[in-house]
């Protein structure tokens, strides 16, 4: 699947610009049940109802990391139970981190050619070629898989891919990378 990445960035208001907290006001009020929170379920849905975004809302392990992260990017203003969900002044942060998410699932999917959502040594090493684009030079490549899989379980699973990501400034050679992160 080709994705549109100029078209994806578009529905993600993250500029800080007047207009794009307003428009991102009324994505969070368009996904809250009323009350001044967003649940996983509701960013889930308000992923495929709100933004329209049916590529995102079928990468779970992106969005999941993306909720995971935001919603603990401070101290809740609404007590203990605030910090189990996100809050509006967390919600810019949260689009910035599912396109992020998003484009290392991007990456994750176009390597575990299987899709079992776990990547082989074998997958990781046929798809050597086109990681080095995104990422430079791996010279041991089962040394690399090894540092990757950090539980031992012999397969690389998406969160142990992400970290690899992030410490490798993966960046997929066909995205826009023209999205606002000020």
């Amino acid at each position: 699947m080709s994705i549109d990445w100029t078209a994806l960035n578009a529905k993600l208001p993250t500029d800080r610009s007047g207009a794009a907290k307003a428009k991102r006001k009324e994505l969070f009020s368009a996904m809250d049940m009323g009350n001044g929170i967003l649940s996983l379920a509701e960013v889930d849905k308000g992923i495929r109802d709100v933004l329209g975004i049916d590529e995102i809302f079928d990468a779970k392990p992106a969005i999941m990391r993306a909720f995971q992260i935001a919603k603990k990017r401070g101290k809740s203003t609404r007590g203990a139970m605030g910090d189990d969900y996100i809050e509006f002044r967390e919600f810019r942060f949260f689009l910035l981190s599912l396109r992020q998410y998003f484009e290392y699932w991007e990456a994750f999917s176009r390597t575990d050619s299987d899709n079992d959502r776990r990547i082989s040594l074998d997958e990781f090493k046929s798809a050597q070629e086109k990681m080095e684009v995104w990422v430079g030079p791996i010279g041991d490549i089962e040394g690399e898989f090894a540092k990757i899989d950090t539980n031992g379980g012999g397969m690389i699973l998406f969160d142990e891919f992400c970290g690899w990501a992030i410490a490798k400034n993966l960046d997929l050679e066909d995205d826009d990378d023209d999205i606002v992160v000020e």
